[in-house]
């Protein structure tokens, strides 16, 4: 729905705007976006996941191996909602064909060319937008009290994709709530698994008490 508001409401207007956005927040927008890129949030848990195997696990101790254990999940939860999101995401905008912005004047807002492999026909969903929406489910459910902060960096990120003239509105809109579906559809695997979250009545996964990223710190008597 929230898609199809913005394709209606916001995707002329942005298209009509293209490419006269000031200077200033033209660079601003484009600095923001490469946060957007997916390396930011698949290398380092893939490196992570590299290290664990190198580890000897039983050379640890209880503390530490719960430790590893974690941040070992955590990086398969990363790997698999924003990549697999990526890889789906991917699929679909050369499926879809949809124009970019950068054609709004000769094309006009909804122009389709499926599977025609190119990159200027690739703007639905945003790829970008995707992998902010699987980062906000991933903070949504390791932190969910947490949210007002996660949505708003996300959704700014995501945002700037129209500002950059690389996507319509639309296009991040239905990127994110791909995105944000495939974490919560990974947690519900997780919880399922027993990895992270354990699984509750109303069928929505919650993190564990035992999940913790940092130790403890032990206090001593004065």
């Amino acid at each position: 729905m929230l898609t199809a508001a913005a394709f209606v409401g916001l995707d002329t207007p942005a298209g009509l705007l293209h490419g006269r956005w000031s200077a200033g927040f033209g660079r601003l927008a484009e600095f923001l976006t490469q946060f957007g890129l997916g390396g930011w949030y698949l290398i380092p848990p893939a490196l992570l996941l590299i290290g664990a195997n190198l580890t000897d696990w039983r050379s640890l101790s209880r503390r530490s191996l719960i430790l590893v254990y974690n941040w070992t999940c955590l990086a398969f939860l990363a790997l698999s909602a924003i990549g697999l999101s990526g890889l789906l995401v991917n699929v679909l905008k050369y499926a879809i064909g949809r124009a970019r912005p950068l054609y709004f004047q000769d094309l006009g807002v909804l122009s389709l060319r499926p599977f025609a492999f190119d990159a200027r026909f690739a703007g639905f969903p945003s790829g970008h937008a995707t992998t902010m929406g699987a980062v906000f489910g991933i903070l949504l459910l390791l932190f969910p009290r947490r949210w007002y902060i996660a949505l708003p960096i996300t959704a700014c990120i995501a945002s700037t994709r129209v500002f950059v003239g690389a996507h319509y509105p639309s296009d991040t809109v239905a990127g994110f709530g791909l995105g944000f579906a495939f974490a919560l559809v990974c947690g519900l695997v997780f919880a399922r698994l027993g990895f992270i979250f354990s699984p509750t009545r109303s069928g929505l996964p919650v993190r564990k008490q035992t999940f913790r990223l940092i130790g403890r710190t032990s206090r001593t008597a004065v």
